[in-house]
């Protein structure tokens, strides 16, 4: 009995790594995941160490697109293997007033975009599509210096802003005490639906940074 527990164990375990699995076939996956990045916070933890053009002083940017990343029920595919072209350099550079930059473009699509199952510039435009879906509310735009809020505001103003949405279509994700990203769920055709029960781990900080807008 005991060398059956170990085999269940074993294959639960196993079952578990596959759900996460590099290397799926491009296509195979339930639903996306559209990640909106705090762009200050964004800067303060990674792209102010990388010089990042997007963190310079007079950009303006609030949430800016980290990426649409095809997922699983449960778990989520990366690096799939696809016969799709990689994009161009002009293509990823065109993305860059939405995501900031286009090494991060590049990157998105090598990870995740491949896994969509669509060519380069259809899952760049389906990231662009999917990003001007979602209002980003007009009050982000207006803090002129660092606040402490809690994760639970950021979640409450995008619900007011967007009527489609409901709190388990949107989670909000903070690190190091910062906030970090809104993730809103959407179907392939890009309707709002129900986020995984993997994608929902909501920030419950009260007082999450709020880098200034640069």
């Amino acid at each position: 009995m005991r060398i059956f527990g170990v085999v269940i164990g074993l294959v639960v375990a196993f079952s578990g790594v596959m759900a996460r699995a590099d290397g799926e076939k491009a296509g195979n996956f339930d639903y996306y995941v559209m990640a909106l990045s705090w762009s200050a916070n964004w800067c303060a933890l990674e792209g102010d160490a990388r010089g990042e053009d997007q963190c310079l002083p007079g950009k303006g940017l609030t949430f800016t697109l980290h990426g649409l990343w095809p997922q699983f029920e449960n778990g989520w595919p990366a690096y799939c293997r696809t016969t799709a072209r990689d994009p161009s350099r002009s293509q990823s550079a065109a993305m860059q007033d939405i995501m900031g930059g286009a090494g991060l473009a590049w990157y998105q699509w090598k990870k995740h975009g491949r896994c969509a199952g669509l060519s380069a510039e259809d899952y760049y435009a389906t990231a662009r599509k999917a990003y001007g879906s979602v209002v980003i509310p007009d009050i982000f735009t207006k803090i002129n210096k660092s606040l402490d809020v809690p994760a639970s505001v950021v979640e409450e103003a995008f619900l007011a802003a967007n009527p489609k949405l409901s709190k388990d279509m949107v989670t909000v994700t903070c690190e190091a005490g910062m906030i970090e990203e809104v993730r809103i769920c959407l179907n392939k055709d890009l309707s709002p639906r129900p986020c995984g029960s993997d994608t929902i781990r909501d920030c419950t900080l009260t007082d999450a940074a709020l880098g200034a807008v640069r």
